[in-house]
């Protein structure tokens, strides 16, 4: 058994707040994990080209 298939039957015994607090907490942790990654291609220049192609569009529509 992999560990995702662990972690499913572990959920799927939690009761309603349980799952709800589950819920809540895993939300948080995506999102938290998707701000740092954000923040690391900014400061990286990742997304500088995009952010450029962006300004230019939105200048072209003024």
């Amino acid at each position: 058994m992999t560990r995702v298939e662990k972690l499913e039957q572990e959920v799927r015994k939690l009761n309603q707040a349980q799952l709800a607090a589950f819920r809540q907490w895993f939300y948080e942790y995506e999102a938290t994990k998707w701000e740092r990654q954000i923040e690391k291609d900014v400061r990286s220049g990742k997304l500088d080209k995009l952010a450029d192609e962006a300004l230019v569009g939105h200048s072209e529509k003024l």
